[in-house]
């Protein structure tokens, strides 16, 4: 599965404020609005540390799975990022074990809402939590886009108002008195020891386990590489402190013993400080934002969770079905059998302590992510390139995972073994099902020599892909490497041995390299380094050990040649247009910048594989239109400076002289039919031919700066 097929792939339509909106939704709800009260109950007032600490020790799982999440953006979270590191019998473990959990935490949140609108009202909690997972089920089937805007709407609600919140019990509490205050509530401060104390910060712990569901929709996010890690971050900051401050001043306004049994402590310390305001109303705007909490936790619950069984479906590990899109371009089955699930668990279980028991799970799963994270690293795959990497690699892993062992023994026997019975369930239908359905194996098969012969190869190939789809990022050199690349327009095709010959005598004028040292280099990695692209094409490209610009070099075959590769006998003459190769691409990169390399490798593919791209080619009247072919429209321009129109004004400059747009860089000047790379005091011609890249913006300025 090299790469997702586009009618399969779901849309990217969620920015960087959906992230942060699914993450900060999954988290507030019973953490913050149950919780304190019966987590004060177990520390005393040292529950406002049990809270700071536990931000704190959330974050290698978000480390990693942000990172797991930039390298792997699919659909699925947990479940693929597991599978692919460490085996499909894992990823069945984890994918089913993953789903039920946010289920039931999903369900729990719903059932949550009646302790806060039975303030008001008498209301049958029950229908009415059906009634809201049917609503919500049907809002993820119309489009992530829809579910993601209600989500946002919601979370915008919640956090205004906890803000609000947070900031006027500040002002409340911090009087003449303070310290006094201070001084009384929060002694003794660990009332029940220190086993009282650690136990309670694996109780408050799962308060921010939504943080990581996010990763279940990272192939929906735009620039996942830049949106994933820094929703996350705010996501975790903004919780982090409401959570210390809002406890902060519960603990302050309330009576311990009336704070350690009340379950809507919002609410109650709410009416202490909240008094100036017209008769209920801070009431009512602290049930409004309970019940945005619950309803934003179920909602991302529902949305998070439909993304299991379709990225487990796809591999093969359930029936098919599960991964099929509808009309909306969203996982309908999925998101059914998702909102049936909870509809029966709502009806049939005690809800409360069920997603209780699941919360050891949680933790589970967040030992073994950070394992993965570990795996997929040492596993020295090419393709695994995250855009964000964990900082403090491996120590940072090593601790998340004995983290979690930590907390998972400190919540009881009974929640590890109902760990272990999704585990032995997911177990059995693994090897009931799904093991015949399934070749590969994960990346941990790539960690040692001695394991070799168990190596996917197909798991390179699919990660390559996955980076092909990804695209390249910013600082990658790709429109600057096609903008100064060398072009070779060949009528007649020599053999393949001296169109190298011809390529290394050209790239060897701009790197520490000779001609023959890149001749050898090439021809020793023709086997493996050449790479059939689209129908018409190869691309060869080989990394050296100096730290070297990136060097392209375009070859266009009029006449067409056959190359003897074992790949381009998979394609039929028919498919080939007329059986030869009319495109090589030769690359020379540094084995320092691994991934970019690699990056760029699938860009050129991507162009390549456009459904224009051989007419386009062939139709090419010079080596400027050559270029233009492989370079993105939007960041490109080809300028010709004339002395009556409005580019007058740059001839005769130094090019460090011009006024660019932005970080606007002229790659190459073609003078004469002579090509220039050009430096800060090169001086521009008239009639020179200008090669400029840019930004999407930068180029669109400098169009409409020359009426273009």
């Amino acid at each position: 599965m090299p790469k997702l097929n586009k009618s399969k792939r779901l849309k990217k339509e969620l920015k960087l404020f959906d992230v942060y909106a699914i993450s900060t939704g999954a988290m507030f709800s019973s953490g913050f609005f149950l919780l304190p009260g019966l987590a004060a109950a177990q520390t005393g007032p040292s529950v406002v540390l049990a809270y700071f600490v536990a931000g704190i020790l959330i974050l290698p799982a978000m480390f990693s799975v942000a990172e797991l999440s930039t390298a792997m953006p699919r659909a699925g979270g947990a479940y693929y990022f597991i599978d692919r590191s460490l085996g499909p019998l894992f990823g069945t473990v984890g994918g089913i074990g993953s789903w039920l959990a946010l289920i039931f935490k999903s369900a729990f949140a719903l059932i949550g809402m009646g302790a806060y609108i039975s303030i008001f009202i008498e209301v049958p909690i029950t229908p009415v939590a059906v009634a809201l997972t049917i609503a919500f089920g049907i809002t993820n089937i119309v489009g992530a886009k829809e579910s993601s805007w209600l989500q946002n709407v919601m979370v915008a609600t919640l956090v205004s108002i906890l803000f609000f919140y947070v900031f006027q019990g500040v002002f409340a509490v911090v009087d003449v008195d303070f310290f006094d205050v201070l001084r009384s509530e929060f002694t003794p401060f660990f009332e029940f020891g220190p086993q009282g104390f650690f136990a309670t910060i694996g109780f408050v712990f799962v308060s921010y386990a939504g943080l990581t569901k996010v990763a279940s929709v990272s192939e929906e996010v735009q620039n996942p590489d830049r949106n994933i890690p820094l929703g996350m971050m705010l996501s975790l900051g903004t919780a982090t402190f409401i959570y210390v401050v809002g406890v902060f001043i519960m603990v302050m306004v309330l009576e311990p013993s009336a704070l350690q049994e009340d379950l809507t402590p919002v609410a109650t310390a709410g009416e202490v400080f909240l008094t100036w305001l017209p008769g209920q109303t801070g009431l009512i705007l602290v049930v409004i934002a309970a019940i945005a909490a619950f309803a934003s936790t179920a909602n991302a619950g529902i949305m998070s969770a439909a993304r299991y069984p379709l990225a487990m479906a796809r591999d093969d590990l359930i029936p098919t079905y599960f991964s099929k899109l509808g009309r909306f371009g969203t996982p309908t089955i999925a998101t059914v059998a998702t909102t049936i699930l909870m509809i029966f668990l709502l009806v049939v279980f005690n809800v409360e302590s069920v997603a209780k028991l699941a919360s050891a799970f949680q933790l589970l799963l967040f030992g073994i992510l950070n394992i993965s994270v570990i795996v997929m690293r040492e596993s020295k795959i090419e393709g695994y390139d995250p855009g964000f990497k964990s900082p403090w690699y491996p120590w940072m892993q090593i601790a998340g995972f004995f983290i979690c062992l930590f907390l998972i023994a400190e919540m009881g026997l009974l929640s590890v073994i109902f760990t272990f019975a999704i585990a032995a369930v997911s177990v059995a239908w693994y090897f009931s099902y799904s093991k015949g359905n399934v070749e590969r194996e994960g990346a941990i098969y790539h960690v040692h020599a001695r394991l070799g012969k168990y190596q996917y190869k197909g798991l390179e190939s699919e990660m390559r892909g996955i980076m092909r789809e990804k695209g390249l990022r910013k600082e990658d050199p790709y429109e600057k490497a096609i903008g100064r690349s060398a072009v070779f327009d060949l009528e007649k095709s020599p053999p393949v041995e001296e169109i190298i010959e011809m390529v290394c005598k050209e790239l060897s004028t701009r790197i520490s390299y000779s001609k023959s040292e890149l001749v050898e280099l090439f021809e020793s990695d023709y086997k493996d380094g050449i790479i059939p692209v689209g129908n018409t094409s190869a691309l060869q490209h080989i990394r050296i050990n100096d730290d070297v610009d990136t060097e392209v070099a375009l070859v266009r075959l009029h006449e067409g040649i056959e190359l003897d590769r074992e790949e381009f006998e998979d394609i039929s003459d028919e498919e080939k247009k007329d059986g030869k190769i009319h495109c090589i691409i030769y690359l020379i990169s540094s084995k320092k910048k691994s991934g970019q390399h690699l990056r760029i490798i699938a860009h050129l593919a991507e162009m390549i594989d456009s459904i224009d791209f051989y007419e386009r080619w062939m139709a090419a009247e010079d080596e400027g239109q050559i270029r233009e072919i492989l370079l993105r429209d939007e960041r490109f321009i080809n300028i010709t400076l004339k002395k009556n129109d409005i580019t007058a004004s740059m001839i005769d400059k130094e090019v460090k002289d011009l006024e660019l747009p932005g970080e606007s860089l002229i790659t190459l000047i073609k003078r004469d039919g002579n090509i220039i790379f050009p430096h800060g005091k090169s001086i521009l011609k008239e009639n020179d031919e200008l090669s400029i890249i840019g930004d999407k913006s930068d180029i669109k300025e400098m169009k409409n700066m020359l009426n273009l």
